[in-house]
């Protein structure tokens, strides 16, 4: 029979696991007592008592922000799944037999998938799960990665070129790319007449692209190099809408991809899928996160729009 020792152990794991948890998360021990409502001597307690009970030690100690040492990242990776497991069980429990009656969900998207690739998911998930708190975080590139990271969302949706180690990308859907120019561009004249328009051509005009950290920029220098071409960039603006605005008053041409386009601008669109591959748009998940009920759901329904 366990000694009474053990027992002791065993029933208090579950809390030195949230502590070391939620330090973790939070990067303090001052802001993890704040998440568990305990006081910070209680909070460093449990972590010591987790360190004495594996012989290990679990934090690098320098400065003001508890960094893991290698024994604590294994851990944090074992433990992580079990606490947000058993913290969630009622409505993990509650999901098998279709309920979803409370819980939050945080997504993080560009402004761009938000208002063109996230409405039909968002409105069937909203309409199924109403008392789901949905919160749709308006990030990009290295702030979702930031925000991901440190698990105040989700998952991420939006399009990726190179994926990091500790990240995983579902592409869900893909979209055709186009130039657009304002009406009565030398361009759109010339594809009004049945001129093919190349590459060459794109290149003697200044572009409207969005800022250089965004994965277009990339992929549109990478096809010009490719095409020892060169091109010229007029001004940078973040979000399609304000792409196809300035276009359309005539301050440069774009490439953009199809999904923005709905044929109520005042734009020539032509395509360019000889030149550009598709955008995939998808997930984007932290490797080894416990995915919530509410966040498998509306993946789960996102996939089912986009595969109809």
């Amino acid at each position: 029979m366990p000694s009474d020792a053990q027992l002791y152990y065993k029933n208090n794991r579950l809390k030195q696991l949230r502590a070391f948890h939620q330090v973790v998360r939070c990067g303090s021990i001052s802001k993890a007592a704040e998440k568990l409502f305990l006081s910070q001597p209680s909070v460093s307690l449990q972590i010591q008592a987790l360190e004495r009970e594996l012989e290990v030690v679990l934090f690098e100690r320098r400065g003001p922000r508890l960094k893991l040492t290698p024994e604590g990242e294994v851990l944090y990776q074992l433990a992580e799944p079990l606490v947000d497991g058993i913290d969630k069980l009622q409505e993990t429990f509650s999901a098998h037999f279709g309920k979803l009656e409370s819980g939050e969900l945080n997504i993080g998207a560009g402004e761009s998938t938000i208002l063109y690739t996230l409405p039909e998911p968002v409105s069937r998930f909203v309409a199924a799960y109403p008392k789901v708190h949905l919160k749709m975080h308006n990030v990009t590139g290295r702030d979702g990665l930031k925000m991901l990271r440190s698990d105040e969302i989700d998952f991420a949706v939006g399009s990726m070129l190179e994926v990091p180690e500790d990240i995983e990308y579902q592409p869900v859907v893909s979209y055709d790319p186009m130039l657009i120019t304002p009406i009565g561009h030398p361009l759109a004249r010339q594809s009004a007449m049945g001129e093919e328009v190349t590459l060459e051509d794109v290149s003697h005009y200044g572009l409207i692209l969005p800022p250089a950290h965004l994965s277009t920029w990339r992929i549109v220098k990478y096809v010009f190099q490719q095409h020892n071409l060169t091109f010229q960039v007029t001004l940078e603006a973040g979000g399609w809408e304000v792409i196809k605005k300035y276009v359309e008053l005539g301050m440069g041409i774009s490439i953009v991809t199809d999904i923005c386009l709905t044929g109520t601008e005042k734009l020539v669109s032509i395509p360019l899928t000889q030149y550009f591959p598709q955008r995939s748009y998808g997930l984007v998940l932290r490797r080894g996160r416990f995915l919530s009920p509410q966040a498998r759901r509306f993946i789960e329904i996102m996939q089912e729009v986009y595969r109809a």
